[in-house]
Protein backbone atom coordinates (compact mmCIF):
# COMPACT_ATOMS: atom_id res chain seq x y z
CA UNK A 1 0.00 0.00 0.00
CA UNK A 2 2.80 2.40 0.86
CA UNK A 3 4.45 1.72 -2.51
CA UNK A 4 1.22 2.47 -4.38
CA UNK A 5 0.71 5.65 -2.38
CA UNK A 6 4.30 6.74 -3.06
CA UNK A 7 3.82 6.10 -6.77
CA UNK A 8 0.55 8.04 -6.85
CA UNK A 9 2.19 10.89 -4.95
CA UNK A 10 5.07 11.02 -7.44
CA UNK A 11 2.72 10.97 -10.43
CA UNK A 12 0.55 13.78 -9.08
CA UNK A 13 3.58 15.83 -8.09
CA UNK A 14 5.12 15.33 -11.54
CA UNK A 15 1.94 16.68 -13.12
CA UNK A 16 2.57 20.04 -11.41
CA UNK A 17 6.20 19.99 -12.56
CA UNK A 18 5.12 19.19 -16.14
CA UNK A 19 2.62 22.05 -16.17
CA UNK A 20 5.09 24.51 -14.67
CA UNK A 21 7.77 23.57 -17.19
CA UNK A 22 5.36 23.99 -20.11
CA UNK A 23 4.24 27.42 -18.92
CA UNK A 24 7.73 28.64 -18.04
CA UNK A 25 8.99 27.58 -21.45
CA UNK A 26 6.17 29.38 -23.25
CA UNK A 27 5.72 32.47 -21.06
CA UNK A 28 8.73 32.93 -18.79
CA UNK A 29 8.95 32.23 -15.06
CA UNK A 30 8.03 35.71 -13.85
CA UNK A 31 4.79 35.68 -15.88
CA UNK A 32 3.66 32.28 -14.61
CA UNK A 33 1.47 32.33 -11.50
CA UNK A 34 0.36 29.51 -9.26
CA UNK A 35 -3.16 30.28 -10.46
CA UNK A 36 -2.14 29.70 -14.08
CA UNK A 37 -0.65 26.34 -13.15
CA UNK A 38 -3.82 25.37 -11.27
CA UNK A 39 -5.95 26.40 -14.26
CA UNK A 40 -3.74 24.37 -16.59
CA UNK A 41 -4.24 21.25 -14.49
CA UNK A 42 -7.74 21.91 -13.22
CA UNK A 43 -6.33 21.47 -9.71
CA UNK A 44 -7.08 23.16 -6.40
CA UNK A 45 -4.78 25.46 -4.46
CA UNK A 46 -4.85 22.97 -1.60
CA UNK A 47 -3.55 20.27 -3.93
CA UNK A 48 -0.65 22.50 -4.97
CA UNK A 49 0.41 23.18 -1.39
CA UNK A 50 0.23 19.47 -0.63
CA UNK A 51 3.29 19.00 -2.86
CA UNK A 52 5.05 22.38 -2.83
CA UNK A 53 5.53 25.10 -0.26
CA UNK A 54 5.74 27.92 -2.81
CA UNK A 55 6.24 28.85 -6.46
CA UNK A 56 9.99 28.95 -5.76
CA UNK A 57 9.82 25.38 -4.42
CA UNK A 58 8.12 24.30 -7.65
CA UNK A 59 10.80 26.07 -9.68
CA UNK A 60 13.45 24.05 -7.86
CA UNK A 61 11.65 20.89 -8.99
CA UNK A 62 11.58 22.14 -12.60
CA UNK A 63 15.30 22.91 -12.51
CA UNK A 64 16.01 19.51 -11.00
CA UNK A 65 14.10 17.94 -13.89
CA UNK A 66 16.10 19.93 -16.45
CA UNK A 67 19.47 19.12 -14.90
CA UNK A 68 18.53 15.44 -14.63
CA UNK A 69 17.83 15.41 -18.36
CA UNK A 70 21.16 17.09 -19.09
CA UNK A 71 22.97 14.62 -16.86
CA UNK A 72 21.26 11.66 -18.51
CA UNK A 73 22.61 12.79 -21.89
CA UNK A 74 26.16 12.42 -20.59
CA UNK A 75 25.84 9.00 -18.95
CA UNK A 76 25.99 6.70 -22.01
CA UNK A 77 29.38 8.14 -23.00
CA UNK A 78 30.67 8.23 -19.42
CA UNK A 79 29.77 4.58 -18.84
CA UNK A 80 31.33 3.27 -22.07
CA UNK A 81 34.68 1.64 -21.12
CA UNK A 82 35.71 1.39 -24.76
CA UNK A 83 35.87 5.15 -25.33
CA UNK A 84 38.87 7.39 -24.80
CA UNK A 85 38.35 10.67 -22.94
CA UNK A 86 38.35 12.62 -26.22
CA UNK A 87 35.77 10.25 -27.69
CA UNK A 88 33.62 10.64 -24.57
CA UNK A 89 33.60 14.41 -24.94
CA UNK A 90 32.70 14.12 -28.61
CA UNK A 91 29.93 11.62 -27.82
CA UNK A 92 28.59 14.03 -25.20
CA UNK A 93 28.46 16.95 -27.64
CA UNK A 94 26.94 14.74 -30.33
CA UNK A 95 24.29 13.61 -27.85
CA UNK A 96 23.32 17.21 -27.06
CA UNK A 97 23.13 18.06 -30.77
CA UNK A 98 21.02 14.97 -31.46
CA UNK A 99 18.67 15.77 -28.56
CA UNK A 100 18.06 19.26 -29.94
CA UNK A 101 17.69 18.04 -33.53
CA UNK A 102 15.01 15.57 -32.47
CA UNK A 103 13.08 18.35 -30.72
CA UNK A 104 13.47 21.22 -33.18
CA UNK A 105 10.02 22.72 -32.57
CA UNK A 106 10.48 22.71 -28.80
CA UNK A 107 13.95 24.24 -29.01
CA UNK A 108 12.78 26.94 -31.40
CA UNK A 109 9.87 27.73 -29.10
CA UNK A 110 12.24 28.18 -26.18
CA UNK A 111 14.87 30.33 -27.88
CA UNK A 112 13.49 33.79 -27.21
CA UNK A 113 11.73 33.19 -23.92
CA UNK A 114 14.83 31.50 -22.46
CA UNK A 115 16.87 34.69 -22.80
CA UNK A 116 14.09 37.00 -21.60
CA UNK A 117 14.35 38.94 -18.36
CA UNK A 118 11.39 36.91 -17.08
CA UNK A 119 13.56 33.78 -17.07
CA UNK A 120 16.69 35.28 -15.49
CA UNK A 121 16.15 33.43 -12.21
CA UNK A 122 15.54 30.17 -14.10
CA UNK A 123 18.77 30.54 -16.07
CA UNK A 124 20.77 31.24 -12.94
CA UNK A 125 19.33 28.28 -11.06
CA UNK A 126 19.91 26.07 -14.09
CA UNK A 127 23.57 27.15 -14.25
CA UNK A 128 24.05 26.29 -10.59
CA UNK A 129 22.25 23.00 -11.04
CA UNK A 130 24.52 21.99 -13.91
CA UNK A 131 27.62 22.84 -11.94
CA UNK A 132 26.38 20.56 -9.18
CA UNK A 133 25.32 17.66 -11.39
CA UNK A 134 27.50 17.72 -14.51
CA UNK A 135 30.82 19.13 -13.28
CA UNK A 136 31.64 15.96 -11.27
CA UNK A 137 30.86 13.80 -14.31
CA UNK A 138 33.02 15.92 -16.61
CA UNK A 139 35.77 15.71 -13.98
CA UNK A 140 35.76 11.93 -14.44
CA UNK A 141 36.33 12.32 -18.18
CA UNK A 142 39.04 14.91 -17.56
CA UNK A 143 40.69 12.61 -15.03
CA UNK A 144 40.66 9.79 -17.58
CA UNK A 145 42.15 12.04 -20.26
CA UNK A 146 44.91 13.10 -17.90
CA UNK A 147 45.71 9.44 -17.16
CA UNK A 148 45.76 8.71 -20.89
CA UNK A 149 48.23 11.53 -21.42
CA UNK A 150 45.79 13.33 -23.71
CA UNK A 151 45.02 16.33 -21.44
CA UNK A 152 47.36 18.79 -19.75
CA UNK A 153 45.39 20.35 -16.91
CA UNK A 154 45.60 21.89 -13.42
CA UNK A 155 43.30 19.50 -11.58
CA UNK A 156 40.22 17.62 -12.89
CA UNK A 157 37.64 19.21 -10.59
CA UNK A 158 38.64 22.82 -11.25
CA UNK A 159 38.99 22.11 -14.97
CA UNK A 160 35.52 20.55 -15.09
CA UNK A 161 33.96 23.65 -13.53
CA UNK A 162 35.66 25.82 -16.14
CA UNK A 163 34.38 23.54 -18.90
CA UNK A 164 30.82 23.77 -17.59
CA UNK A 165 31.11 27.57 -17.60
CA UNK A 166 32.32 27.45 -21.21
CA UNK A 167 29.50 25.13 -22.20
CA UNK A 168 26.89 27.40 -20.65
CA UNK A 169 28.44 30.43 -22.31
CA UNK A 170 28.55 28.68 -25.67
CA UNK A 171 24.92 27.61 -25.34
CA UNK A 172 23.77 31.14 -24.56
CA UNK A 173 25.89 32.55 -27.38
CA UNK A 174 24.48 29.94 -29.77
CA UNK A 175 20.98 31.16 -28.90
CA UNK A 176 21.97 34.80 -29.50
CA UNK A 177 23.53 33.81 -32.81
CA UNK A 178 20.37 32.00 -33.87
CA UNK A 179 18.25 35.08 -33.20
CA UNK A 180 20.73 37.31 -35.03
CA UNK A 181 20.90 34.89 -37.95
CA UNK A 182 17.09 34.84 -38.21
CA UNK A 183 17.13 38.63 -38.25
CA UNK A 184 19.74 38.61 -41.01
CA UNK A 185 22.23 40.70 -39.05
CA UNK A 186 25.07 38.15 -39.19
CA UNK A 187 26.40 35.65 -41.72
CA UNK A 188 26.87 31.91 -41.44
CA UNK A 189 30.59 32.62 -41.36
CA UNK A 190 30.08 34.77 -38.25
CA UNK A 191 28.39 31.80 -36.59
CA UNK A 192 31.24 29.44 -37.49
CA UNK A 193 33.90 31.83 -36.23
CA UNK A 194 32.13 32.57 -32.93
CA UNK A 195 31.34 28.98 -32.04
CA UNK A 196 34.77 27.97 -33.30
CA UNK A 197 36.30 30.32 -30.74
CA UNK A 198 34.45 28.50 -27.96
CA UNK A 199 35.66 25.17 -29.32
CA UNK A 200 39.23 26.45 -29.33
CA UNK A 201 38.86 27.70 -25.76
CA UNK A 202 37.60 24.27 -24.69
CA UNK A 203 40.64 22.64 -26.30
CA UNK A 204 43.03 25.12 -24.71
CA UNK A 205 41.65 24.42 -21.24
CA UNK A 206 42.37 20.73 -21.82
CA UNK A 207 45.79 21.39 -23.34
CA UNK A 208 44.78 20.02 -26.76
CA UNK A 209 45.88 21.10 -30.21
CA UNK A 210 43.27 23.09 -32.22
CA UNK A 211 41.01 20.72 -34.10
CA UNK A 212 41.45 17.86 -31.64
CA UNK A 213 37.76 17.85 -30.71
CA UNK A 214 34.71 17.83 -32.97
CA UNK A 215 31.91 19.87 -31.43
CA UNK A 216 29.44 20.30 -34.28
CA UNK A 217 29.90 19.42 -37.92
CA UNK A 218 28.99 21.74 -40.75
CA UNK A 219 25.75 19.88 -41.50
CA UNK A 220 24.52 20.38 -37.92
CA UNK A 221 25.36 24.07 -38.00
CA UNK A 222 23.61 24.42 -41.35
CA UNK A 223 20.50 22.84 -39.88
CA UNK A 224 20.21 25.65 -37.34
CA UNK A 225 21.97 28.58 -38.96
CA UNK A 226 22.03 27.88 -42.71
Amino acid sequence: MRTVNAQNYAVRRDAFVDAAQRLIQSQGYEDVSIGAILDDLGASRGAFYHYFESKADLLDAVIERMTDMATASLMPALDDPGLTAIQKFEAFFAGIARYKAERTDLVLGLVRVWLSDENAIVREKFRKGLNTSIAPLLAEIVRQGEAEGAFTIHGPDATARVLVALMLGANEEATNLFIARQAGTITFGDVERTLGAYAEAFERVLGLRPGSLTFADSATLRQWYG
